[in-house]
């Protein structure tokens, strides 16, 4: 479901989104972002609180990467004029952005889950009055080795991306850090606790 502009400008000037929790998904390439929100996905399968967000991405989707909506960087920028999105970034070259409706569905009492840049983090939390923020980490190690497993980039550019990682530290209460350097079910049941914790926060919110 896509809400409107109007609906979208609505929202944005009754700034920050109560009522539900957008739970932001953020660390360095390699930790397993996708695995462990798959994960999670899976075990709460037909669960209508949550909404796992599907990103728009200018990069075409493949196997190798998390399963997105594509748009041309001409098209983007028309849909970001338009305004179809609740946020939008840059990242490794790329454009990113979030469906307008995630606003709806956190005015709505619903969790929003996605994967973001550490980078907007300031944004959601103007933007969000429940923000629940998750960094998946993972060995330096274990990152050199899953990044370049995927044989999209050079030894240089995985050591840039490396160091990227480290540029912008996370603090504050609203913020929880799960290792996911072994078997991704420990990493899951982590992040499927948060989720449990952001729904009933959000029960409440309604009760209010």
């Amino acid at each position: 479901m896509m809400v409107s502009a109007l609906i979208e400008r609505e929202l944005a000037e009754t700034l920050p989104i109560r009522n539900g929790v957008f739970v932001a998904v953020v660390g360095p390439s390699g930790a397993g972002k996708d695995t462990v929100i798959g994960y999670a996905r899976q075990r709460f399968a037909g669960e209508t609180r949550l909404e796992f967000v599907r990103r728009v991405i200018t990069r075409p989707s493949d196997a190798a990467s998390e399963d997105h909506d594509t748009l041309a960087d001409a098209a983007f920028a028309e849909a970001e004029a338009d305004g179809a999105f609740s946020l939008c970034w840059d990242a490794h070259g790329l454009r990113y952005g979030l469906p307008a409706d995630v606003d709806w569905a956190v005015a709505n009492g619903h969790v929003a889950v996605a994967n973001v840049s550490r980078g907007v983090i300031p944004a959601l939390r103007e933007r969000y009055a429940n923000l629940a923020v998750v960094e998946i980490t993972a060995r330096p190690e274990i990152l050199a080795e899953r990044l370049a497993a995927r044989g999209r980039e050079s030894r240089g550019e995985v050591l840039a991306r490396l160091a990227r990682s480290t540029s912008v530290q996370l603090s504050g209460p609203d913020v929880t850090s799960i290792d996911n350097s072994g078997d991704k079910q420990i990493a899951g049941d982590r992040f499927a606790e948060v989720l449990r914790k952001a729904m009933a926060f959000s029960d409440l919110s309604d009760m209010i």
